[in-house]
Formats: structure tokens, C-alpha cells, sequence
């Protein structure tokens, strides 16, 4: 019989601008009155101001939201258990920027310490006109505003490193080629000042490895993913006609390739929330849906979150981790005694489950895996955790 292979040397799992871990937020960041606080009442289904003057929020209002997902609303109905947690997405709706925010300008200092909390960014982007609703610099150019948000945290993202820059310049001055990293350090900060004078956001900018851990100590503002939210009236979003749309997309593919852009409409929203009992059929009426599943699951997937399932008759629930989460990691999710003493993760997938009906039909189907260490675990995963902990010897 043939030895058993030894796991092979733990993979290191790539990098990514940004903080590591699962409570990661993501902000509502835009100009005055372009739906921002519309936009997190409804998705949130709370009552926060939302007045018709710019910095009706002042102090940014914070709430998890629920994740939709089919998956998990089906292993519910399957189990029935008397517990069901499912994944969240927090939200930070961010009072509005005005331009000279980054000197202070509109309480701009406060509210860019706000955005520097949140880990990814949906930028509001204001399509609709309306006479009761005053734009800050008076007419609709969703163009300009967006500009204007970029421009102000490139600003303070370049008054931050020039601060912190003399300080690791001294530390390079002391030590030489001795501390490599401090070295590191000083260079990477030194291109990202000059490519942010450059007008170019650092998530836009190519980065190795090295220069992303030295960029992760400081987590800057351009630095954050963006999600761009553009907030149609009711009758433009029912007709998916708006003479901004074919502008925007124009300017983010010369500006921003590959960005994400997701129409919605803060009005219609509304409706549907001021009216549960008679919103299906009010869509239905319109042939329309609601952009709200798709803007939350976009929003954690932004963060780089993605969670597994753990299932049974007492509990489904849906555990979030980071991608490329290994599969000890994810056990410690659930308890760090499971990634102390980790030995392997039985894992199937939901379609399978779909399929088979039962765990036991998984595995007569031989659809049901032995993973180890190194697995990496893919979201929708279903998983076992066996695991043996093993008191400390007595010295």
C-alpha cells in the first residue's frame, strides 16, 4: 500500500488592495441630494432624513442589510429549521461632498474620515431632474459630481502620504537597505503620490504584491472598490431610457474600464416600500423589477466576500468569509477550536443537494468530498467540519 501523500506547503492565497476580514462596509458616497439617503432608507426599510437641503445627514447612519440568495431561502424551506441566519451586507450612508471638501470645505473633513471607515464605495450618481429637489451646483451633470468626489479624495489621499511619507523617509534614512520593508514602504508611497498628482486613483493602478501589503498599511481612499449607482426617475427607469446612461457608460469605459454600473430608481423604491401589500403587483404592472437584490449582492461581492453554508434541522446559516478563504479559516468561523484541530472538510455542493434531495443521496451519488487544508473554499459551499482538540500537556 502506498504511503499517504503529505498535504502539500500551504498555498498563500493572492492579494488584494484592502482591509483582511469579514466586517467590511461598504459607504454611499455622493454629492448632495442625489438619493443617497433615499437610497439607504429603502434598502434598509428605515426612516432616515432625507430633506431636500444639502447635509440633512451630518453623522452616517449604519445598518446591516440582509443578502438575498435563493440558495439560502431553499436549504430553509428543505430543513425547516428553527434558526436561519443568512449573510448581511453593512451600509454606511455618508453625508455629501462638495467640492474643497478635502480642505475642509461642507464638513468635508468629518465626512472623508467617514468614507476612510468603509472598505468599498457605491457612488451615487444623480440622473433625474426634479425642480423640488436643489442640486448643490445647481443643474444635473452626473459627470461633474463624480468628478468632483474623485477629485476630493485624490486630494486627501495625497495630502495623507505626503504626511506619512517624511516620517517613513526618516525611518529609511536610519536604517538603510537594513529594514527592506520600510524601504518598500517609502518607494510604493512615492508612486502612489505621484500617480494620484497624476489624477489616477490607486485601485486603477498596477501593483505588485510588495507594493500591495505596503499600500494595505494605509488604506486609502481611491483605494477602495467602486460600485457606481445611477438613480433614475420613476418614468425613465420604467421606459430604461435616459439621455445621461449612454454619457456615463461613454466616460467610465474611458475612465474607469471594467466598473460596474447599476441603474435603480429612489423613487420607485419608495413606492414599493410606502406600499409592501401592493408592490408586486405595482411592478408587475410596469414590467419592471427592483434593482435592490442585485445593488446588495453586487455590493458584497465588491468587498470580496463571499460565505458556506452549514445546514441541519436545528440551524441553516450562511457563514461569511473572505475569497480564497481556506478551508481551516473557514472552520474558524465557526469556532476557533474547529481551526485549531482541523482535519478535513466534508464538502457538496447545493445543486447537488438539489438534485439528491438528501445528504445521503449526495453521497450515494458520490458528489460528496474529503478536502483538506489546502482546499479553498468556494461560495455556496456546503461543509462538515471534523476536527479534534486535544488538551496541552502538562508541563
Amino acid at each position: 500500500m502506498p504511503p499517504k501523500k503529505k498535504d502539500a506547503v500551504e498555498e498563500k492565497s493572492p492579494l488584494f488592495l484592502g482591509r483582511f476580514g469579514t466586517s467590511l462596509k461598504i459607504g454611499i458616497v455622493g454629492v448632495p441630494n442625489v438619493g443617497k439617503s433615499t437610497f439607504f432608507n429603502c434598502l434598509c426599510k428605515q426612516s432616515i432624513p432625507a430633506e431636500n437641503f444639502p447635509f440633512c445627514t451630518i453623522n452616517p447612519n449604519e445598518s446591516r442589510v440582509e443578502v438575498p440568495d435563493a440558495r439560502f431561502d431553499w436549504l430553509c424551506d428543505h430543513f425547516k429549521p428553527p434558526s436561519r441566519v443568512p449573510a448581511f451586507l453593512s451600509v454606511v450612508d455618508i453625508a455629501g461632498l462638495v467640492r474643497g471638501a478635502s480642505e475642509g470645505e461642507g464638513l468635508g473633513n468629518a465626512f472623508l474620515s467617514h468614507i476612510a471607515g468603509c472598505d468599498a464605495i457605491f457612488s451615487m450618481m444623480r440622473v433625474f431632474d426634479d425642480p423640488d429637489v436643489t442640486h448643490v451646483d445647481g443643474d444635473v451633470d452626473p459627470i461633474r459630481d463624480t468628478e468632483t468626489i474623485f477629485h476630493e479624495l485624490r486630494l486627501k489621499d495625497v495630502e495623507y502620504l505626503t504626511n506619512n511619507i517624511e516620517k517613513v523617509a526618516k525611518i529609511v534614512a536610519r536604517m538603510g537597505d537594513k529594514d527592506k520593508a520600510a524601504k518598500n514602504e517609502y518607494e510604493t508611497m512615492l508612486k502612489a503620490r505621484e500617480l494620484l498628482q497624476e489624477g489616477k486613483d490607486v485601485r486603477k493602478c498596477s501593483w505588485s504584491n510588495k507594493e500591495i501589503e505596503a499600500l494595505n498599511k494605509h488604506l486609502l481612499l481611491t483605494s477602495k472598490p467602486v460600485i457606481y449607482l445611477i438613480n433614475m426617475s420613476e418614468k425613465d427607469y420604467f421606459k430604461k431610457k435616459n439621455k445621461w446612461l449612454l454619457k456615463i457608460k461613454q466616460y467610465l469605459d474611458e475612465n474607469d474600464p471594467g466598473a460596474t454600473m447599476l441603474p435603480f430608481s429612489g423613487a420607485l423604491e419608495t413606492v414599493l416600500m410606502d406600499d409592501p401589500d401592493n408592490a408586486k403587483a405595482y411592478l408587475e404592472e410596469h414590467k419592471t423589477t427592483s434593482a435592490l437584490d442585485k445593488i446588495i449582492v453586487t455590493g458584497f461581492k465588491a468587498l470580496g466576500l463571499q460565505y458556506f453554508f452549514t445546514v441541519g434541522e436545528d440551524e441553516v446559516r450562511a457563514w461569511t468569509i473572505q475569497r480564497h478563504t481556506k478551508a481551516p479559516q473557514a472552520a474558524g468561523k465557526i469556532h476557533s477550536d474547529m481551526e485549531r484541530g482541523f482535519i478535513k472538510a466534508e464538502v457538496y455542493k447545493y445543486d447537488d443537494l438539489v438534485e439528491h434531495k438528501t445528504e445521503a443521496g449526495v453521497k450515494a451519488a458520490g458528489r460528496y468530498r474529503m478536502e483538506g487544508k489546502n482546499y479553498e473554499v468556494l461560495d455556496g459551499d456546503i461543509i462538515n467540519i471534523k476536527f479534534n482538540v486535544t488538551d496541552s500537556k502538562k508541563k
